[in-house]
């Protein structure tokens, strides 16, 4: 599932890849008629009044989007798009910092997720970065900033990063196989 108030460029990276994908408005968070799911993504903009109304749908829901996790399923955030910003919705410490800029990461854990991109040595845009960050990070910038952390919860996992480009075809499929439907 999307999660976001109106249709965006995003639903079609789905679409090239052959992936079911459902838009959701945040106001049907936590929706007792939700079908099940494997994954929520937060796109990029999601706390910036300017782009959506999504915050104060995942902000209220907090509570449901942990268990949802908890029981196997996958919540992707992207970068908020404001100056500065801590989730205190998630049931980790993560804080994000803006700084757009264009630049190549340096990798420094293993895990599957690091797919989200196609190609960690070319250079890539990144909407700001993660000054405190909870969970195995990743990718990290040239000056040791956090741009991708994993968080395992229960069965599930929080994935957070500030990679501003859309995840690869091989992230959307690793999610679909790796994650279990769960209610939100």
């Amino acid at each position: 599932m999307l999660l976001w108030d109106k249709s965006l460029l995003f639903e079609k990276l789905f679409h090239e890849h052959d992936i079911k994908c459902q838009r959701i408005a945040p106001e049907n968070l936590g929706n007792p008629f939700l079908p099940p799911c494997k994954c929520l993504m937060v796109p990029t903009g999601f706390a910036n009044p300017a782009y959506t109304k999504a915050l104060s749908g995942i902000e209220r829901n907090r509570k449901k989007l942990e268990g949802f996790v908890k029981k196997g399923g996958i919540l992707v955030i992207f970068g908020p798009m404001v100056s500065e910003y801590e989730y205190p919705w998630l049931p980790m410490k993560l804080r994000y910092v803006q700084k757009q800029m264009s630049a190549n990461i340096c990798r420094t854990s293993e895990h599957s997720a690091r797919c989200l991109v196609d190609d960690p040595e070319a250079e890539i845009e990144f909407d700001g970065y993660f000054s405190d960050a909870e969970g195995d990070i990743l990718f990290r910038d040239g000056e040791g900033n956090a741009l991708m952390t994993v968080k395992e919860l229960g069965e599930g996992m929080i994935i957070a990063t500030t990679i501003h480009e859309f995840p690869s075809g091989n992230f959307l499929r690793w999610l679909v196989q790796t994650a279990k439907k769960s209610k939100i």
